[in-house]
């Protein structure tokens, strides 16, 4: 570090039932492996006839028969038969020096989202960052005015937290309305961040009295800037350097990016460079004509931080399709800036009854919580929702309650319940349409 001023800038049964049936078609395919496929004729009374494909049993598909490709590859990579599972250009913004993708929702499972699949935003293209030539300036109403190289940072101790980030504007309040969960909210994902607290790197410089916020630049060529007040950046901020594990990527914030828990996305600085300890907010851009709430006379809310209570199913949901009667599962996530969510509620009528999802574990303070709860389905329309409680008590309102609360001209902070209808074809579209 060196001083500021030289900065250069499920059930047994079934399974029971299905080992009696085909037990004997194994041993069939183990003869096939053996090199005596013919063998399987003696057990043919026992199963059914083979399905028009010979990969389906009881024939021995090819790549039982082969070996597969060799595993020395540099980086992993997901099956090629996953092609449903990629991160897609918002609609509406695709311009790429000011654009979002969006998190396919529908394809993941659990509370934490893939690296390559996290959703981002950035606001004038992604920079790529040499480490070696990165610095985080701190200074303001500080003690010490510091510069610390990517090694520096490094060497203080740091903590791993898995946490959500949530864009504000996610999704905005008027149509056109998406027609998967990603399209709807996919500006939401959950992932385990490490890094430095930065009330070690406060303590570390010393702050000076009068100090109350905590302006944070980016290295972008937007300059993004935001102002966090200090009692948050004394609590639970992170300057954090990786994401699930690895070095964060490029359109993550490589190579150091605040982590705010809990509030609107925007306010986790990307490509950190610069932190300025103030005695007041900056009034910057992205917190006065862009990221606020407006009212219904035309002045806008100031400072609504925290992203609140919401959920959203995820299966079934918008383009998949119900292709068997009898008893299913409905899963989701869940989350709440305030801290833990306390139970989901879901409901198959529109609303008319609830019952309580079950929470998968582990349960933890501003994450992503996956539920789950069973419904039956046998060919009749559905209308089906989640609402979120989180810990204080804050329950996940209807489109109508938030409009009658906030008005419609906001474009941010939507938490409103999110309906999918399932029609008497098994086929699930957005239930606000």
């Amino acid at each position: 570090m060196s001083d500021a001023t030289n900065d250069s800038s499920p059930s047994a049964p079934s399974r029971r039932r299905f080992l009696a049936q085909s037990g004997t078609s194994a041993v069939a395919a183990a003869v096939g492996m053996g090199g005596a496929l013919q063998a399987s004729a003696q057990v043919a009374p026992a199963v059914s006839a083979a399905p028009a494909s010979k990969g389906l049993p009881p024939n021995v598909p090819a790549w039982t028969r082969s070996l597969g490709e060799p595993t020395a590859t540099p980086y992993g990579k997901p099956s090629s038969h996953e092609v449903a599972a990629v991160r897609k250009m918002y609609p509406g913004l695709t311009e790429p020096m000011s654009a979002y993708s969006v998190t396919p929702l529908q394809e993941l499972d659990g509370i934490i989202t893939p690296n390559g699949l996290h959703y981002e935003r950035h606001h004038a293209g992604v920079p790529q960052i040499d480490p070696a030539q990165h610095r985080l300036i701190i200074h303001g109403l500080t003690e010490r005015e510091l510069i610390f190289t990517m090694e520096e940072i490094r060497q203080f101790p740091s903590v791993s937290r898995i946490y959500f980030l949530e864009c504000s504007g996610n999704p905005i309040f008027v149509p056109p309305y998406g027609k998967t969960a990603a399209e709807v909210t996919g500006l939401v994902s959950g992932a385990q961040w490490t890094g430095v607290p930065l009330k070690t790197l406060l303590h570390h410089v010393g702050l000076k009295k009068g100090a109350k916020w905590v302006v944070a630049e980016g290295a972008d060529g937007a300059a993004m800037t935001r102002s966090i007040p200090i009692e948050k950046c004394l609590d639970d901020v992170l300057v954090a350097f990786s994401q699930n594990g690895e070095r964060l990527r490029p359109e993550q914030g490589y190579p150091l990016r605040l982590f705010v828990p809990g509030y609107e996305g925007n306010m986790s600085i990307k490509w950190l460079r610069r932190l300025q300890v103030t005695d007041q907010p900056a009034y910057s851009k992205e917190e006065t004509s862009k990221y606020t709430d407006l009212m219904a006379d035309g002045r806008a809310r100031k400072f609504s931080f925290v992203m609140e209570a919401k959920s959203i199913i995820t299966s079934p949901s918008g383009t998949q399709k119900l292709t068997r009667k009898g008893s299913h599962e409905l899963r989701g996530i869940a989350w709440s800036g305030h801290g833990k969510i306390r139970s989901v509620d879901v409901s198959v009528d529109g609303g008319r009854n609830w019952q309580e999802a079950t929470l998968d574990a582990p349960v933890l303070s501003k994450a992503l919580t996956s539920f789950r709860a069973p419904f039956e389905w046998n060919g009749e329309e559905l209308m089906l929702m989640s609402r979120a409680v989180d810990e204080t008590g804050y329950v996940q309102p209807t489109l109508a309650q938030l409009i009658a609360v906030r008005g419609k001209f906001s474009t941010y902070h939507n938490n409103a319940i999110q309906p999918w209808r399932v029609a008497a074809s098994g086929e699930v579209t957005n239930g606000r349409v």
